[in-house]
């Protein structure tokens, strides 16, 4: 008999009966007359409660070596429960013991753990009804993503880890390389990197726009979904070393279309989340760390109208606000969270996009406004947060590219084919990125970046 899954005893959709089910202890509870194992098995945030009789064959023979973390197979009656607090209960007929767990070496005890405990023991951590939780809406969420673009039509593009182009040109990044670094070849007192395993300097990307582009200006609408670098001596809740980008470009859009994607696109992911993982958000927001009323935020977000801000606008209000920040405003900054958290919070009340930056503090290939200071870029904010997803209409003029290229003083010659793109068939078009971390980190309530990926990595840190 095949196993069942507990989330599909607690979903309804497991008649009543014999079944057989798979998993791990979490709680062993023991009298004379009956024993009391609660079953999870990852499915979901809520386990199973099998009813044992001690004298039971199977169960007696291996009884004091059942402990929490101990692995399991048991088959019996799925069955209406007479307690309080949970529906059904197994009585088990057969038990099998398939892997120990030593009960004074094991770390996840029936106790709270602190997450910083958690994040010492990586390999064991998903076992914990947290992060089984998030990692349960982080694959949903990764399935929302891949949904929104199918059903609009867009090509899935994988876009290279290993790159020679630097994106954002701010040169945080990490070097690929099989030279021997102790003894490099050297040509002219510098590194001959002629000599390295791909003929060039080659470094981890930290973004797959420009690549995207390639694709965007042949097939129309494409994403990418990919990891990303950033070798940032960094140190916060906010940043990790190596996380995840959803990076859609589209042919033909101007900025607006673009918002408008982006805006749909975010209501989508937060719905979806909303819809396919409400016991394990209902968990996760009753944490001590999180913010109970950050549910109806989300809800608000998923329906809301998002208004519209030009960057200007933006930095007369925050300096009429009254406020005193910690950041002084004036225009040509960037905005900071605590600025983006009172239009948002206080000004707005709602999500909003603030548009058409000064081109000083965007990248190269944003394209150029009329009055020549800003460019069309957006940022989404969102309450409670700030920025969540950032973008702009690209430059597609091939002159006004080459010029902001050499503004922002990087090689042209490393974008030959980036400018080929508006030598050939040049057209408008338009993309945006959302960090995936970023946005896990505000639908869980999870205070810590790195608890909202798997392995992190950060500075001092790449295990596993």
């Amino acid at each position: 008999m095949s196993a069942v899954r507990i989330s599909d005893v607690h979903a309804d959709k497991i008649p009543l009966g014999l079944c057989t089910f798979r998993g791990w202890v979490r709680t062993h509870r023991q009298s004379k007359t009956v024993t009391f194992i609660e079953l999870y098995d990852g499915s979901c945030v809520k386990g199973l409660q099998l009813v044992i009789d001690p004298t039971l064959e199977s169960y007696a023979a291996v009884a004091p070596r059942v402990a929490t973390g101990a692995s399991l197979m048991v088959q019996g009656e799925l069955a209406p429960s007479p307690a309080k607090g949970q529906r059904y209960e197994l009585r088990v007929q057969e038990f099998k013991l398939i892997g120990e767990s030593p009960a004074e070496e094991y770390p996840l005890q029936k106790k709270g753990h602190t997450l910083e405990f958690l994040r010492e023991i990586l390999h064991l951590r998903p076992r914990s009804n947290t992060f089984g939780a998030v990692f349960r809406v982080r694959s949903a969420a990764s399935m929302a993503i891949h949904t929104f673009f199918h059903q609009r039509g867009f090509v899935y593009v994988h876009t290279p880890i290993i790159t020679t182009s630097d994106c954002e040109g701010a040169g945080a990044m990490f070097r690929v390389t099989t030279l021997d670094m102790e003894k490099p070849p050297r040509i002219d007192g510098k590194i001959d990197y002629k000599q390295d395993f791909f003929a060039g300097e080659a470094k981890l990307t930290v973004s797959g726009q420009l690549e995207g582009e390639i694709f965007a200006t042949a097939v129309g609408n494409i994403y990418t979904f990919g990891p990303t670098f950033r070798a940032e001596n960094s140190n916060t809740t906010r940043h990790l070393s190596e996380f995840w980008m959803i990076e859609p470009e589209m042919a033909f859009y101007d900025l607006h279309d673009n918002m408008a994607l982006a805006e749909d696109f975010i209501k989508f992911l937060i719905q979806y989340v909303l819809d396919h993982c409400a016991d394990d958000l209902e968990f996760l927001f009753a944490r001590e760390w999180a913010d109970k009323s950050m549910l109806e935020t989300l809800r608000q977000v998923s329906t809301a109208p998002f208004a519209t801000l030009d960057y200007t606008e933006a930095i007369k209000v925050l300096e009429k606000s009254g406020k005193s920040f910690e950041f002084p405003v004036k225009w040509g900054m960037d905005l900071q969270s605590e600025h983006e958290r009172f239009l948002t919070d206080e000004y707005v009340k709602g999500p909003l996009f603030v548009v058409n930056y000064p081109k000083e503090i965007k990248a190269f290939y944003m394209r150029v406004n009329e009055d020549g200071k800003t460019v069309r870029a957006m940022d989404m904010l969102v309450p409670r947060l700030g920025e969540i997803i950032g973008g702009s209409q690209r430059e597609e003029r091939h002159d006004v590219l080459v010029e902001r290229i050499k503004e922002c003083k990087l090689p042209v010659e490393h974008y030959w084919w980036y400018l080929d793109l508006r030598r050939f068939g040049s057209v408008p078009h338009a993309g945006f990125g959302l960090g995936f971390e970023r946005f896990l980190m505000y639908v869980t309530g999870m205070q810590n970046i790195r608890d909202v990926i798997p392995f992190p990595r950060y500075p001092g840190y790449a295990a596993f």
